[in-house]
Formats: structure tokens, C-alpha cells, sequence
């Protein structure tokens, strides 16, 4: 991967949509050669996906929750897993260190639903303990951009 390489990853995370012609424009090569190069990063999985910016104002999904969860001793962490992938609450899910299993981003339509989610998770089985967070502003916020050749 090189600078060009870098360069057509970060006009992509800015606009997916952005056309090849445009991103030549932007760093100096043909769309065809573009193509070329973005084929190949998908290819390589440096490029997972192509996805859309949601508005979550506009989806009433307003609330930016962050929770740390430890699971219930019983619970089957595979299970927890797949669970966790298809909840359409939850946007990431990080298995971390330290004092907590897990730590859950999740997104919903004002505080009082998280009461909900959490009762959900108990009813699953999968909620030994939890800490909540609620997220005030998001100063920064958005896909991860290369800075600096980085």
C-alpha cells in the first residue's frame, strides 16, 4: 500500500459514493487505474465494506449509550456473541481487558430505553453486571480517516 493507496482510502471514507473520475482528479490518475487499485484493496480486505452515514436524529435513535458488561458466570459467550451481532441496538461490541468482558456502543431513542436493553440482556441470560455511560456530544466521530501516512 502506498501514499495513492492512502489517499483514495481516506476521499472514500469521506463520500463511498464518490465517483472514479473524481477520485483520479483527486490523486492523479485515470478512473480505470482507480478502479484497479480499490478492486485490489477490497480484495486484500483492506476495504471491508461500502456503507452509508445514517442521520440518528432522523431514525429516533438519538441516545448514544456506551455499556461495559460482565456476563453472567452461566452464560455462553458464543451465544452472547451472535447475539450482539444481529440486536439492532447495538452498533459495535469489543471484547476488552481489564475489569469488564465487554464493552457494548449502542444506539436508541432517549435514556429511558436502556432500562429495556438492559432487562433484555438479563432475560437472555447474559447479565451479571453492568456500568452505563451515557455519551453528551460527539465531538469527533466517524470512520477511521489515515492521517499523516498513517
Amino acid at each position: 500500500m502506498d501514499e495513492t493507496d492512502l489517499k483514495i482510502i481516506e476521499l472514500l471514507a469521506v463520500d463511498s459514493k464518490r465517483s472514479l473520475a473524481d477520485i483520479g482528479q483527486g490523486v492523479g490518475l485515470s478512473p480505470s487505474s482507480v478502479n484497479e487499485r480499490i478492486r485490489r484493496l477490497v480484495a486484500s480486505g483492506t476495504i471491508r465494506r461500502f456503507t452509508v452515514d445514517l442521520d440518528p436524529l432522523a431514525l429516533n435513535r438519538d441516545t448514544l449509550v456506551f455499556v461495559w458488561l460482565g456476563l453472567r458466570e452461566s452464560s455462553d459467550e458464543t451465544a452472547f456473541r451472535r447475539y450482539a451481532q444481529t440486536h439492532r441496538s447495538i452498533l459495535e461490541c469489543h471484547h476488552v481487558t481489564g475489569a469488564w468482558a465487554y464493552l457494548l456502543k449502542i444506539r436508541v431513542g432517549s435514556p429511558s430505553e436502556i432500562e429495556g436493553f438492559l432487562a433484555e440482556l438479563k432475560a437472555e441470560g447474559f447479565l451479571g453486571r453492568s456500568e452505563t455511560v451515557l455519551a453528551l456530544s460527539s465531538p469527533v466521530s466517524g470512520a477511521f480517516l489515515p492521517k499523516d501516512g498513517v
